[in-house]
């Protein structure tokens, strides 16, 4: 996940949901004239096999118990050591989460990452269980559709560095990018969605203007 500027430091958390961002965008041009692919946001390489957990006909998980979700995976180090690491590319375990949400163990190698993107109108949250990430993302929200480019306002970014252990949990619609910034060392994650993902759009990034470059959709993953 990653800082453009301006960027404005928010500490690594733990404990909190994240409330959908309301923080105004500027300069949509609409109809104006991402990342590495995988079967998640911020997922990419080889797939493995699903784990089972969590069942059918549950209720809507919330946002916080995403993150519950993912704290408690996080800490089974056999689940997160029976991952597979590449050294050239992601690679990810699918898990079946909490109220038919739709999980992820994914690894990173050193100096990988997402590209920016969003979930959708699906909630999230994700956490570290080894090594550290870097996420970038927008305290605002951005228009569903009609647009290709924004000029995003000053003020918008944040950036938040997270440790073995730590994690935050998102709303609909949040825009970020997920990095591992080490030069030597893998990092590995939990990540849960709910509803599971109907698409994801991917965006470049140039300055403070953000172009939409991909929308994908589940058949184009799973």
């Amino acid at each position: 996940m990653s800082a453009p500027s301006p960027s404005s430091a928010a500490p690594a958390s733990t404990a909190g949901v994240d409330a959908p961002a309301s923080a105004p965008l500027v300069a949509a041009a609409p109809d104006a004239t991402a990342a590495v692919g995988g079967p998640a946001s911020d997922s990419g390489g080889t797939s493995s096999a699903v784990a089972p957990e969590g069942g059918a006909g549950a209720p809507a998980p919330t946002a916080a118990e995403l993150l519950d979700f993912v704290r408690r995976t996080a800490q089974d180090t056999a689940l997160v050591s029976s991952l597979p690491l590449d050294p050239e590319g992601r690679t990810w375990l699918r898990l079946d989460g909490p109220g038919g949400s739709e999980a992820w163990l994914i690894s990173w190698p050193p100096g990988t990452g997402t590209g920016w993107h969003d979930h959708a109108e699906s909630t999230g949250a994700f956490t570290v269980a080894a090594g550290a990430l870097r996420e970038h993302s927008l305290a605002a929200r951005l228009p569903t559709d009609g647009w290709k480019t924004l000029e995003l306002s000053e003020g918008v970014d944040r950036t938040r560095l997270l440790a073995t252990g730590q994690g935050r949990a998102f709303g609909r619609h949040h825009v970020h990018e997920v990095l591992n910034e080490s030069g030597r060392e893998h990092a590995v994650s939990v990540h849960a969605y709910y509803p599971p993902l109907p698409q994801i759009r991917r965006y470049s990034r140039t300055g403070a203007v953000l172009r939409l470059e991909q929308t994908e959709r589940p058949e184009d993953w799973q």
